[in-house]
């Protein structure tokens, strides 16, 4: 066994001991358990790079790893696979997972007991839902970050945040109970969870079978679209994303995407060209609701006051643009899609941190803060008069007047969220919706002539004006924060919160300019998808490892 495949373990496991350890630390050792905290999110950053790379060198058959943890011959035990979009998910997570906690440790991790502890178990959940390789270890993946999750949405205090955390958990238990339905239908027609086993025995399904196979998959799918934020299942969504803490709503932009991720992988897997009379099963259901989620999170949008609430609807926007992509199935669209989904997950993150500051900066009484060193300096206005600058009625100057550095950080930061949520260029964001529309627009590839469906002149048409209704909603709202004269001071920020928002903008940036390495790497992850054959023929062809009685039983029959 490649030594390389046991690191496909490490981002699950590490957490777990990570959290183990910060809870028999208790909340006295806080700063401690902080330090703890980022030295194991780093890590776990670090061995998703090191997977990312292993899946682009390896010589397994479309760049896929395999490991059982049991030991246990494949379909009977538990499986974990790395490809490379699963790869792409973890590191994705692992970015955005240490710039929430940079921010958190600012001032969120002291608003409640067990946040560093809660943090990792967060991690661990997403991290297992991106690797695991069967649907009910899938379930338990997913009810550990959701159990997290609840906790983390009810850190800090305040009763919307209470009353949308409620609703958050009641949803997404019943959304859990559907899922549970749903595998149980499946397991009773197929006899079995394993994926890559499910992809082999759906085809063979008899006639007589296909309803109650489509049934539970219909269920399932509920449970999924819940998560992803499909309409009209994604009504708790909203209020449950604005009310949370800024580091955790920053994850959980992260969160949505898992079930765009589940479907994505258990469609292509499940109900490819090759299942038979279960081919494509559904897709139709996918687009349109997709373009249905669009449309209706782009006029909420245009309704939004609150930044932070505008950031929760985005969400829904993408989340509806990924859905509709995925119901085409076609490779180049779905190559551009994850481009798309790494861009606007990472501007989505950095927006809801941005929010929490632009939102202090609206009031005049600042959170006192503990050490005044960490603090950024409020630069001083001077109002005397400047020899040869025009002067307003109260002798300010009006023209070369100093911006505070904190206020230039801001309105600098919140442009560039702007720019790459709505996808206009010069940044990645424009990159992402030109490969989509482009995609759309030539079905086959460049070259190929084909007819254009209903539904991607729709997904076309939505994604231009959901993008202008974006425009419209943020510039409101930016020359309301930035623009509007009004007598406050300047935010008091601390630098661990402008490092994550500065490091999550700085690497949408760099996707501008290095957009073809993306690309093709989410070009093949999408190819890989489209040939699920390599996902199964390297899941069912991997072979527990012998015990050592074993060997030495065939070294004895060996003549």
């Amino acid at each position: 066994m490649n030594p390389m495949t046991h690191l496909i373990a490490a981002p699950i496991l590490l957490p777990l001991l990570t959290a183990a350890i910060m809870l028999m630390l208790g909340e006295k050792h806080r700063p401690l358990k902080a330090k703890i905290n980022l030295f194991s999110s780093l890590l776990g950053l670090g061995i998703s790079l090191l997977l990312l790379q292993w899946t682009q060198t390896t010589g397994v058959p479309g760049s896929i790893g395999v490991y059982l943890p049991g030991n246990w011959q494949v379909p009977f035990g538990l499986v974990l696979v790395v490809d490379r979009l699963s790869a792409l998910m973890l590191v994705l997570t692992g970015i955005i997972g240490v710039s929430a906690l940079l921010f958190a440790m600012a001032r969120w991790d002291s608003a409640g007991s067990s946040f560093h502890a809660l943090f990792q178990i967060q991690l661990m959940g997403l991290y297992g839902a991106f690797l695991t390789a069967d649907l009910f270890n899938l379930f338990v993946f997913f009810e550990v970050l959701l159990a997290a999750s609840y906790g983390l949405m009810l850190h800090g205090s305040g009763r919307a945040r209470v009353s949308s955390g409620l609703h958050y958990i009641s949803i997404n238990l019943l959304a859990s109970t559907l899922f549970l339905i749903g595998a149980a239908l499946i397991y009773g027609v197929t006899g079995t969870l394993n994926m890559a086993d499910l992809a082999l025995k759906i085809p063979l399904v008899p006639q007589a079978d296909c309803g109650l196979l489509h049934a539970g998959a219909g269920i399932l799918a509920v449970a999924f679209l819940a998560k992803a934020g499909m309409w009209p299942l994604n009504f708790w969504l909203v209020p449950a994303y604005s009310s949370a803490s800024a580091p955790v709503a920053a994850m959980f932009a992260i969160m949505t995407k898992v079930g765009v991720y589940t479907f994505l992988r258990l469609w292509t897997l499940l109900f490819s060209g090759q299942a038979g009379a279960s081919a494509y099963f559904g897709g139709d259901w996918l687009i349109y609701g997709g373009l249905l989620t669009i449309a209706c999170a782009a006029v909420a949008i245009l309704a939004a006051q609150r930044l932070e609430r505008m950031a929760s609807l985005s969400i829904l926007v993408s989340a509806g643009i990924l859905l509709s992509a995925i119901g085409f199935a076609q490779p180049n669209l779905i190559g551009a899609a994850l481009f798309y989904l790494v861009s606007s997950t990472l501007a989505l993150s950095a927006l809801f941190l941005l929010a929490e500051l632009i939102e202090r900066s609206r009031s005049a009484s600042e959170i006192p803060l503990e050490d005044e060193n960490e603090m950024l300096p409020r630069p001083l206005e001077s109002s005397a008069p400047v020899k040869g600058i025009n002067l307003d009625d109260d002798q300010k100057a009006v023209v070369g007047q100093v911006i505070p550095w904190t206020m230039a950080f801001l309105g600098l930061s919140f442009i560039a969220c702007t720019l790459l949520i709505v996808g206009m260029p010069p940044l990645s964001g424009f990159i992402g919706k030109l490969g989509l529309l482009s995609a759309l627009l030539n079905p086959l590839g460049l070259g190929h002539e084909a007819p254009i469906s209903n539904g991607a002149w729709g997904l076309l048409a939505l994604l231009i004006l959901s993008g202008l209704a974006s425009l419209v909603a943020f510039s409101r709202l930016g020359i309301k924060r930035f623009w509007t004269p009004a007598e406050r001071p300047s935010p008091v920020l601390r630098r661990l919160e402008c490092v994550p928002i500065f490091a999550l903008l700085a690497l949408s940036i760099a996707l501008t300019f290095k957009a073809e390495p993306l690309l093709r790497y989410t070009q093949a992850a999408a190819d890989a998808l489209n040939n699920p054959q390599q996902y199964v023929m390297a899941v069912l062809g991997t072979r527990a490892v012998p015990s050592p009685e074993a060997k030495a039983a065939m070294l004895e029959v060996q003549p």
